[in-house]
């Protein structure tokens, strides 16, 4: 396996693809930081807060203003959890958490970005933005086919000034164009919208060091996330309904994205929702039709026989 996928509905994404035995290409931050001792240090976001003069500093210190945005130094599964706004000296003191944070209450539009780097150059880039339904949850996200300049130009330096050496890809989620986290691998929920040949040029990055993609057809495409609420223990669907999403014309995959063999408390899931399924596409309409589908599919799992049968 070329790419190392903890996730088994999305290792349709790798596995038809050749790969050098002795490349190891990670999806997880857990393994982007075991093996990339000399960049790690960027999965510590007080250390990325003040690389681009933000004033932050660890729960114990005074912030000089209010509103602060507090959230985890460094948390390699779920990195945003436990984060809040808080408004005043008085919240800052009632949710006081070791290995916490605080910093300024940035506005703006949230933006996920992949980025091809070569030796701490940015070869090739990727925006994406969600439309949040709450708590945390996503309705879908939007895989922009344009450039973003005002992402490219600062982040492009950042990277050049504070990653010297580094080849590999780089996702960078930020707001109003500053950095927020750093995570030393791709987005893997969408890597089909990149287009064809996107999977080849990753390994031939980590394989060979040099970036070769041709991105002169690159569309605007969606991920449709389907949530159900907290509570039932889900099913996955019928595997011919699977297969007959992934056939509606503009679908390009789509993901069961939980083990039904696991309690639902062991999955990393937000607090508004719990991620059944997600559908990629390029046409919006048909990704909302799918998931609608995929929804009806997973109620008839939950209903009792008798309902099911009336």
């Amino acid at each position: 396996m070329p790419i190392c996928e903890a996730d088994p509905w999305r290792l349709q994404y790798f596995a038809d693809v050749a790969c050098p035995a002795d490349v190891f290409i990670p999806t997880e931050d857990s393994d982007a930081w075991a093996w990339n001792p000399r960049h790690r240090w960027v999965y510590d976001k007080l250390a990325v807060a003040h690389s681009q003069g933000l004033t932050a500093g660890p729960h114990g210190t005074p912030p000089p203003f209010f509103p602060v945005f507090s959230k985890p130094i460094i948390n390699l599964r779920g990195m945003g959890v436990g984060s809040r706004a808080l408004a005043t000296a008085a919240d800052y003191a009632r949710h006081y958490t070791a290995g916490h944070m605080w910093m300024p209450l940035l506005q703006g539009r949230h933006v996920s970005t992949d980025v091809a780097v070569v030796g701490g150059r940015p070869r090739w880039w990727r925006h994406v933005t969600g439309k949040p339904a709450g708590e945390g949850t996503f309705d879908y996200w939007t895989i922009h086919a344009e450039p973003d300049p005002t992402i490219e130009a600062p982040c492009g330096a950042w990277i050049a000034a504070h990653l010297a050496g580094y080849t590999g890809m780089l996702n960078l989620e930020t707001i109003d164009g500053r950095i927020i986290e750093v995570h030393l691998r791709f987005s893997d929920q969408w890597p089909d919208l990149y287009g064809p040949g996107w999977v080849e040029a990753v390994i031939g990055l980590y394989a060979r060091g040099t970036w070769d993609f041709n991105d002169q057809d690159r569309r605007t495409a969606f991920s449709v996330v389907l949530f159900g609420p907290w509570g039932p223990h889900y099913r996955h669907p019928p595997g011919d309904v699977v297969t007959g999403v992934r056939a509606m014309p503009g679908v390009t995959s789509a993901q069961v994205t939980f083990h039904e063999d696991r309690a639902p408390e062991t999955h990393a899931m937000p607090p508004g929702g719990f991620r059944l399924a997600i559908v990629n596409c390029h046409d919006l309409a048909v990704g909302l039709a799918a998931r609608e589908r995929l929804r009806a599919a997973f109620a008839a799992k939950l209903a009792p026989p008798s309902a099911a049968a009336g």
